[in-house]
C-alpha cells in the first residue's frame, strides 16, 4: 500500500516529488507506514488520506473520532489482532462485523477477522492516527496521561503479593525471549502482555501449584491455588478478558481463532530470580465455558519434585513394605487416590529409585509432566489413536523390565496390564478410587478376573495431601481429649498429645501452613487377602482384615502427623475419614 499511496497523491498533485522522497527517507529511518511519515512531515492531512482511499477503492470513509463504539462489538476482535492489522470494530448487524480499517486493500485482514469472528466483515477507511487512537481509547491501551493505565492497575492490585528480586521471564521454544529491558517497553506497548508476565511470575514465587482464569457474566477473577487452596488474586476488568486468553493461548502456541472447543498446550517459562536460573513448565488447559474461555494453567516445577521417598510423609513400616513391592522383579503396584494428591510424584520417586544402566523403563503419561533422565517416556495422544493400551502393546515389544502406565482408565488397559505383570514385568500405575481396599472392586468392576487380580497385585497404596504447619509461626493449639478420641486417637494420646497449628505470619501469608505432607494408605497383598479376593469380599472386609496385618488407614496417618506436630487435626478432618 505504502507506494500506491505515494503514486496516488502524486497523481493527484497532493504532494511533490522532493516531498514524496523526503517522506521515503523518513520512513526508512523511523520506521511506520508512508501515509503516517507524510503527515508527520506536514505534507498532507490524515483525512486527504482517507478521502483518497475510499474514492479510489469505492470503501466509505468515517470521522472516527465522532464515533461512539459499543463495548459489547470492541470485544469480538481481541486488541491483538487490533493492533496487528490497524483495525477498531465499529457495529454489528445480523451477520455483518464492519470495521473501521487504515488499509481497506489488506484481504489477509478481512480473512482473518471473518474467520476469528465468524461474522461477514464490512471495512470503512479511516486515518492511521483516528484508528490508534480509538484502540487506545477502547482497549485502555496505556497513554501517558493522568489516567491509571494495565499496568499501574496490575501493579496496584499486586502490591500484597510482592515479587522478590529483580525477576526475568524467558519463554522459551520457539516463542520469544523476554528480559527485563523488553519487559518494561513491552509495558509500554502492550500492557497485557507485562500483566500476564507479572501474573506467572506471582504465580512462581508465592509457590502456586496452578492458575484459576475465570470469566463470569459481570466479573472476571484470577485465583492461584498455594498448598491446595484456591486464593482469589486479582479481579481485571472486563475488557480484558479476550485479550489475557490470547495472549495465553499464543504463549502455549494454540489457535487463537479456535473459541468453541477445549485446547491443551504448554509453556515453558525460564525464570530468573537473583542471579539462579531455572526452568519451569505450565500446562495449559483452556476450556468454552458460557461467558467466555477458562484457562488453568499447572506449574511444573521440577525443583518441587521430591524424589526422596523417605522425605514423601511415608510413616517407616509402610514406606519398608512399598519400597519392597517395587523392588521386586514382576507384579503390579498401584497408587490411587484424586486428581492433586500427590500419585504422580510417588510414581516418579518409585521409578528414579529403580533407575539403573541395567534396567530398561518405560512410561505412558497423559501428559508427561517432568522429563527423567535415563527413562523413557511416551506422550499419550488420543487423537490419533496412541492410547494408553496401545503404548502398553508397543511396550511389550521393547523388551521392558519396568512399566509405567499414567493411568488404567478402561478394560483394555487393565487387561494388558495384568497380563504383563504376570509375564515378567514390574508394572506401576494409577487408578482413581477413595482408598485402597476399594481399588480391589474397582479392578473387577472393569471386567478383570479376581484370580488375575489376586495373582497379579502386588501392592495398593492410596495417599491425600494435607497442609503443613507453617515452622516460622507453629504454636501449641490445645485441643479437648474428647475431640482427639472422636477424630481417632487412643485415650491414652488424647489425654498427652498437644497439637500444633500456625499463627500466621509473612512467610506462610497469614494462613498458618506452608507446604504440604502426604498421609499414606500402604496395603500390601498378603497371601490372606489373595484367598479373600478370590471369594469376592468386598472392601470392608478387605480393609477389616488389612487392619488386622497392620496397615495404617489414611486417617491413622494423619493422627500420627497431628501427634508429631506436623499438620493440624482440622486438615487430617478435611481428607479423610475415620
Amino acid at each position: 500500500m505504502a507506494v500506491r499511496i505515494g503514486e496516488l497523491l502524486l497523481k493527484e498533485r497532493r504532494i511533490s516529488t522532493e516531498q514524496l522522497q523526503e517522506a521515503l527517507a523518513h520512513q526508512k529511518v523511523h520506521g511506520g507506514k508512508l501515509g503516517s511519515a507524510l503527515v508527520k512531515l506536514g505534507f498532507v492531512k490524515g483525512e486527504d488520506i482517507t478521502t483518497l482511499l475510499s474514492r479510489q477503492y469505492g470503501v466509505p470513509s468515517i470521522n472516527l473520532p465522532q464515533f461512539e463504539i459499543d463495548p459489547v462489538v470492541i470485544k469480538l476482535i481481541p486488541v491483538e489482532t487490533a493492533q496487528k492489522y490497524q483495525v477498531i470494530p465499529l457495529s454489528r448487524q445480523g451477520a455483518t462485523l464492519t470495521i473501521a480499517m487504515t488499509d481497506p486493500t489488506n484481504v489477509f485482514a478481512m480473512d482473518d477477522i471473518k474467520f476469528m469472528t465468524g461474522y461477514n466483515v464490512e471495512p470503512v477507511v479511516a486515518s492511521e492516527s483516528a484508528v490508534q487512537e480509538a484502540i487506545q481509547k477502547y482497549y485502555a491501551i496505556p497513554v501517558k496521561t493522568g489516567s491509571e493505565s494495565t499496568l499501574e492497575m496490575a501493579s496496584r492490585v499486586l502490591d500484597e503479593m510482592p515479587i522478590s528480586g529483580d525477576a526475568e521471564v524467558e519463554v522459551l521454544g520457539d516463542l520469544e525471549e523476554i528480559s527485563v529491558d523488553a519487559l518494561m517497553r513491552q509495558g509500554e506497548e502492550a500492557p497485557i502482555i507485562r500483566l500476564v508476565n507479572v501474573l506467572l511470575m506471582s504465580a512462581m514465587q508465592k509457590g502456586a501449584s496452578d492458575i484459576h482464569i475465570e470469566p463470569y457474566e459481570k466479573d472476571y477473577r484470577i485465583r492461584y491455588r498455594i498448598d491446595g487452596v484456591l486464593y482469589s488474586i486479582m479481579n481485571p476488568s472486563m475488557k480484558f478478558r479476550d485479550a489475557i486468553a490470547s495472549r495465553l493461548k499464543i504463549m502455549a502456541k494454540l489457535d487463537i481463532a479456535e473459541k468453541r472447543l477445549p485446547q491443551d498446550g504448554r509453556i515453558k517459562i525460564r525464570y530468573n530470580d537473583h542471579g539462579k536460573s531455572k526452568d519451569i513448565d505450565f500446562r495449559v488447559s483452556v476450556l468454552p465455558t458460557l461467558f467466555g474461555e477458562k484457562i488453568v494453567m499447572r506449574l511444573l516445577d521440577r525443583d518441587k519434585l521430591m524424589l526422596d521417598m523417605t522425605r514423601l510423609g511415608f510413616e517407616p513400616e509402610p514406606l519398608a513394605r512399598f519400597e519392597a513391592a517395587i523392588q521386586r522383579p514382576w507384579g503390579m503396584v498401584l497408587v490411587t487416590g484424586p486428581t492433586g494428591s500427590g500419585k504422580t510424584n510417588t510414581l516418579y520417586s518409585s521409578i528414579s529409585r529403580l533407575n539403573t544402566p541395567e534396567t530398561n523403563i518405560m512410561t505412558a503419561e497423559d501428559p508427561v509432566e517432568f522429563n527423567l533422565s535415563g527413562i523413557n517416556q511416551v506422550q499419550i495422544r488420543e487423537s490419533i489413536g496412541l492410547n494408553f493400551a496401545a503404548a502398553l502393546r508397543a511396550f511389550l515389544r521393547q523388551d521392558p523390565n519396568i512399566i509405567l502406565v499414567g493411568e488404567i482408565r478402561d478394560f483394555e488397559t487393565a487387561e494388558i496390564a495384568v497380563k504383563a505383570a504376570l509375564t515378567g514385568h514390574l508394572v506401576l500405575s494409577t487408578l482413581h478410587t477413595n482408598d485402597a481396599p476399594s481399588t480391589i472392586s474397582r479392578l473387577m468392576n472393569m471386567g478383570i478376573e479376581p484370580f488375575l487380580v489376586s495373582s497379579s497385585v502386588n501392592l495398593i497404596c492410596a495417599q491425600r495431601l494435607v497442609r503443613r504447619v507453617c515452622a516460622a509461626c507453629v504454636r501449641p493449639n490445645p485441643v479437648p481429649p474428647q475431640a482427639l478420641v472422636k477424630a481417632g486417637f487412643s485415650v491414652e494420646d488424647a489425654r498427652n498429645v498437644v497439637p500444633q497449628h500456625g499463627a500466621g505470619c509473612e512467610k506462610c501469608n497469614g494462613t498458618g501452613y506452608k507446604g504440604r505432607v502426604g498421609l499414606y494408605e500402604v496395603m500390601e497383598i498378603s497371601d490372606s487377602l489373595k484367598e479373600l479376593v478370590l471369594v469376592g469380599a468386598s472392601s470392608q472386609e478387605l480393609r477389616r482384615k488389612a487392619v488386622e496385618e497392620g496397615m495404617v488407614t489414611l486417617r491413622q496417618s494423619g493422627i500420627h502427623k497431628v501427634r508429631d506436630g506436623v499438620t493440624t487435626i482440622e486438615e487430617v478432618l478435611r481428607e479423610t475419614v475415620n
